[in-house]
C-alpha cells in the first residue's frame, strides 16, 4: 500500500503545469559546474522526462541489451540538444513528449518484451524530442552560455539519465523475473497515465489557440 501510494503521489506531481523547470531557477550560468549541475537538475525537475526515463529503464531492462539500448536515447537526446541549440527546435516537441510518455508507457502496461531494434528505434525516435526541450530551455535560461557551460549540461543530462534508467530497471528486475509481471506493469500504468493527461492537455491548448480562446 505504501509503494502504491508513492507511485500516485508521483503521478499527481507530475500531472502539475510546470513540467520542465530549471534547475538554477534562472540563475546565470557561467562555468562548467553550472552546466553540470544544471544537465544533473533539470531531467529529475521535468517530471515528464523523468518518467519517460524510467519507464525507459523499465522496457529496456526486459530487453535483450538492457544496458545497451538506454544508450540509443542518449545520442539522439544530445543530437536532438544541439540541434536546438544551434538551429530550430524540433516542431511539436511537447506534443511528441507527451506521447512518448503514453506510447512507451503503454507498451510497459501491457507487459511486452521490446526486442534491441524496436526498443533502439522508440527510445531514439523519442528522444530526439526529448534532447530538443532540454536544448530549448537551455537556449531561454541562458541565450549567452559559453561552449564550457554547454558541455556541462551536455554531460549532466547524459550522465543522470543514463544511471536514472538503469537503476530503475534494475530495481523492477529484481521485483519481477517477467515484463508481464504486476510490479512493471503498475508502473506502465502510471507513466501512461501521465502521458494521457499531458496529451490531452497539448490537444486542448491547441483547440484553444485554434479558436483564439488561448
Amino acid at each position: 500500500m505504501k509503494r502504491s501510494a508513492a507511485i500516485a503521489a508521483a503521478a499527481a506531481l507530475a500531472a502539475t503545469p510546470a513540467l520542465a523547470h530549471h534547475p538554477l531557477g534562472g540563475m546565470e550560468m557561467s562555468t562548467f559546474v553550472h552546466g553540470l549541475l544544471s544537465g544533473v537538475g533539470h531531467p529529475v525537475l521535468g517530471f515528464d522526462h523523468l518518467a519517460f526515463v524510467v519507464v525507459m529503464g523499465i522496457a529496456a531492462a526486459y530487453s535483450p541489451a538492457p544496458l545497451r539500448t538506454p544508450l540509443a536515447y542518449l545520442v539522439a537526446m544530445a543530437a536532438g540538444l544541439l540541434i536546438a541549440t544551434f538551429g530550430p527546435a524540433l516542431p511539436l516537441a511537447e506534443a511528441v513528449i507527451a506521447l512518448s510518455l503514453l506510447a512507451l508507457g503503454g507498451i510497459v502496461l501491457t507487459g511486452r518484451k521490446l526486442t534491441e531494434g524496436a526498443a533502439i528505434a522508440l527510445f531514439s525516435g523519442f528522444g530526439l524530442f526529448h534532447g530538443s526541450a532540454f536544448g530549448g530551455a537551455m537556449a531561454q535560461a541562458e541565450a549567452g552560455s559559453t561552449m564550457a557551460v554547454l558541455a556541462g549540461y551536455l554531460i549532466g543530462l547524459v550522465a543522470v539519465q543514463y544511471a536514472i534508467a538503469v537503476l530503475a530497471g534494475r530495481l523492477v528486475r529484481r521485483a519481477a523475473d517477467s515484463a508481464d509481471a504486476i510490479q512493471p506493469r503498475l508502473a506502465g500504468a502510471v507513466v501512461a497515465g501521465i502521458g494521457l493527461f499531458l496529451t490531452l492537455e497539448t490537444a486542448e491548448a491547441a483547440v484553444f489557440a485554434a479558436m483564439g480562446w488561448g
